[in-house]
């Protein structure tokens, strides 16, 4: 039997206080591309180069990186967009989906 809070919680994660924007102003994230068979950086669904100075910059030593857009990418880049494409193979959401077209997955 798991115990029930009446009210506000005491922890408040860090997460939920950085709000996650897709437009408007501090957008930080690409928005989904209205056009389904767009790949790479015109499908959207990832984060925007300046959403990733600003998590580094309240996260100091943050090794976050933008997404791998190449077609044919070489070194840590294909190692990276290997890791990536293996890990969201069962992304089925309409932003997972843009995401894996992005890293061209």
């Amino acid at each position: 039997m798991g115990f029930k809070m009446n009210g506000p919680s005491l922890y408040c994660s860090p997460l939920k206080q950085d709000v996650k924007k897709s437009i408007g102003k501090g957008k930080n994230f690409n928005k989904v591309a209205e056009d389904k068979s767009a790949t790479g950086a015109a499908a959207g669904g990832g984060m925007t180069q300046k959403g990733v100075n600003s998590y580094k910059a309240k996260n100091p030593g943050s090794k976050l990186q933008t997404a791998v857009t190449e077609k044919n990418p070489k070194g840590k880049d294909k190692s990276r967009q290997d890791a990536f494409c293996a890990r969201s193979k069962s992304w089925s959401s309409e932003r997972g989906i843009a995401a894996k077209k992005r890293w061209n997955c």
